[in-house]
Order: C-alpha cells, then structure tokens, then sequence
C-alpha cells in the first residue's frame, strides 16, 4: 500500500498538496489511487515551475498544453485533460483557478445537442466521456435535419426511410466497432426525442443493426505474383526443397487441400493415362487430370529423394507420396495428419523392451501385516432344482 505522505510536491502547488490529500481521503480515495493523484500534481507543479507559470496560469489550454508534453515524456496513464478534474475542482474552490468558462451552445444542432448530453447524465447516468462520445456520434445526424434558413431543426417529419438512409450512407466508412457506436447512439438520440416530444412516433426500432459476421466471405487468393516468389523460395537443390516445390505447386495447379496432399500415395498417381486420384472429405475420390509440370515436379522430387544416399525420406513400408521432413515408420492415420511425429526405430539385434513395472508398491507384505486366510466354502446353488442344477454337474464322476 503506497503511503500519500511520502509524495513530494515542489513547486507552485507545493502550499495546497497537504490540504488536496486531506480532501481526497475526505472524498473516500484509496492509498494508490490519492497516491497518483498527488504524483501528478508534483508533475503538474513541476511542469509550472519549468515554464515560469504561476498556479493560477491553470486553465483549459494550459492543461491541453501540459497533456501532450505528458504524453511526449514517456507516461502511460493520466493523459487526458479529465484525469486533472480533481486537482482543477480543489483549486477552483479554493480560488486559485479561475473558473471554467461555460460555452453557450450556437445553431439549433449545438442547442439540441446540449439538451441531449444533459438527459445523458442526469437521466441516463451516463458518465461524462460516455455523454461526449454519443453527443459526437449523433451530430452528423442532426447536421442533416437543419431547416432551410438554419433556424431549426426539421424533426416534425423524420421518417423511418430517412433514419435507415442515414446509417447506410454513413456506416460503411467507418469500422465495426464505430458504426456499432453510431447506431447505438442513434437509437438513444431518437428514444430522447419521442421522450421529449420532438417526434410524434419512436423511430428506435428502425435503426438497422451493424452485422458483425466474421469469415464470411471467400478466402481471397495470391496474386500469380505472390505465387511466382512462393515458388521460386523453394531451394530446388535441396531435397527438401524439391519436395515443398512439388507440393505447393500441386497446391496450386489442381486446388486440393494440404491433408489430401499428405495423404496421396504412389498407387493413386496413374502415369500412363496422366490422371491422379484425390481422396477428399466423406470418403470422396475423385480422379482429376495430372498436369504436365505438377508430374515433372513431382518426379523431380522422387529423384532427389532416390538419388540422395541415407537421405531423411528414404522409402520405409509406407507409400506416401509425399513424406514429411522427418521419415515416417507408419502410414499416415488419416488426410488432417499432415506431419507425424517420427517414431524411433529399434536397433537390429535387440529385444523389444516389456512394459515397466509400476511405479506403486508391489511386495508382499510381511506375515504380520496381511490379512488372515479365509478358507473358501464350497458353492451352494440357491435350488436344487434338476433342470437348473444338472449342468452343474460333473458329465465324468469317475474324473473327480
């Protein structure tokens, strides 16, 4: 817990530090929040004495001036101008800042829209960032419904056609989250005015929704020049690389996805009659036309893996066509299995090893310790019934 005594002030705000503490423990401030209001007078007071200015100097556009230096110097929080509205209220009751001068709304939009902000928060409850927020979001609306001698504002004929025309011609311009904004402002501006009389019907049913579906669309493709340098990274005089090479442009030339790719095998490539058989999803084969430079690659990247002594693809019992980069000891397990793990293989000559013993307890337990022998009775058969008891019976008694 950080302790307000141990914030320092010097400056010209140095002589109202104790008495802004006092009043924000007095207001039911924590330690640390009381604690980083104190530290950003200090900053405030120092910010004063570096630029010649007096306590009373503190006003509307000293304090825009003395956030953007705050915000310039490195700081992370209490960059807005309402983080100093504590420090600015403790001032002005005591009389050392002027003030605030209240801006009288000008235009029937600016008036309409102070009406608004104040149903916000008196009303609504809405805070004051909130209140600005809506207020900003609606202004282009009321712009629009300005009588022809900008006198007034036209909302004796709003109709749902002009609130819908409204959100499509603005909405698309902005990103998702602000035309979310917009609507939901909308809405609560036009709830204000049937509350308030200015429209006859409520309209807050017509503001559409901002659809906010993601992944809808199709997935976009490369451009040829994307895939003439996806191409051409493939290291052709690597093994790996003519492998990649053959597999991106199998990828490319015949449109199969990566899992059936990884699950063809030699004896679905049939080089006589230049076709490939593609296994797909439910089971679905499908035999598509085998292009000239897809076999080239293909059979370039068998060579090298042929042609490459103990090379990492060397051919095992599996007869994929396109192994991962590690060998594979085992077919694939199906076409979403697109890279193995390898499995090691056991040296010539040595025994599988057996199943370890588990790691609990398992010797017998000294004589004293073991629970006494029950002698085991001989079974009763709860009837003596002859159809259930007869084949019970020993078929051999001389056996017994």
């Amino acid at each position: 817990m950080t302790d307000v005594s141990r914030v320092r002030v010097a400056g010209p705000l140095e002589p109202f530090a104790a008495g802004f503490a006092v009043e924000l423990v007095r207001q039911g401030y924590a330690s640390q929040p009381a604690a980083q209001q104190l530290r950003l007078m200090a900053h405030v007071s120092r910010w004063l004495a570096a630029g010649g200015r007096q306590a009373a100097g503190l006003n509307a556009v000293t304090v825009d001036v003395f956030v953007v230096s705050r915000r310039a110097a490195g700081y992370s929080n209490h960059l807005t101008g309402d983080a100093l509205r504590p420090l600015l209220v403790y001032l002005r009751g005591l009389g050392v800042v002027a003030e605030e001068d209240v801006l009288v709304p000008d235009g029937p939009v600016e008036v309409a829209l102070e009406r608004y902000r104040r149903y916000l928060l008196v009303e609504r409850g809405l805070s004051v960032i909130t209140a600005r927020v809506y207020v900003d979001a609606v202004r282009p609306f009321l712009a629009g419904r300005v009588s022809s001698d900008r006198r007034r504002l036209d909302l004796g004929g709003l109709r749902v056609a002009d609130v819908t025309m409204f959100v499509v011609g603005r909405c698309p311009a902005l990103s998702h989250a602000a035309a979310k904004q917009t609507t939901t402002a909308l809405r609560s501006l036009l709830v204000y005015l049937h509350v308030a009389g200015e429209i006859s019907r409520p309209l807050a049913g017509a503001v559409p929704s901002v659809a906010g579906w993601r992944l809808t669309g199709l997935p976009r493709g490369l451009d040829p020049g994307q895939v003439q340098a996806l191409l051409a990274s493939c290291a052709r005089d690597t093994v790996n690389g003519c492998r990649d090479f053959a597999i991106l442009t199998m990828l490319v030339r015949l449109g199969v996805r990566a899992g059936e790719v990884a699950a063809l095998s030699l004896d679905d490539v049939n080089w006589h009659a230049g076709e490939i058989t593609v296994c797909g999803k439910g089971n679905r084969c499908e035999r598509l036309p085998l292009p000239a430079d897809v076999g080239e690659a293909s059979q370039q990247a068998s060579h090298a893996t042929r042609a490459t002594p103990h090379c990492r693809h060397a051919p095992t019992s599996s007869r994929s066509r396109h192994l991962s980069h590690r060998a594979l000891a085992r077919p694939r397990a199906s076409r979403n299995d697109t890279d193995l793990p390898p499995r090691r293989p056991r040296p010539q000559g040595t025994r599988p090893r057996q199943n370890q013993a588990p790691r609990h307890h398992t010797r017998p337990l000294p004589p004293a310790r073991q629970a006494p022998r029950v002698p085991r009775s001989p079974v009763i058969m709860p009837t003596s019934t002859p159809a259930i008891t007869a084949p019970t019976r020993n078929p051999n008694p001389t056996s017994a």
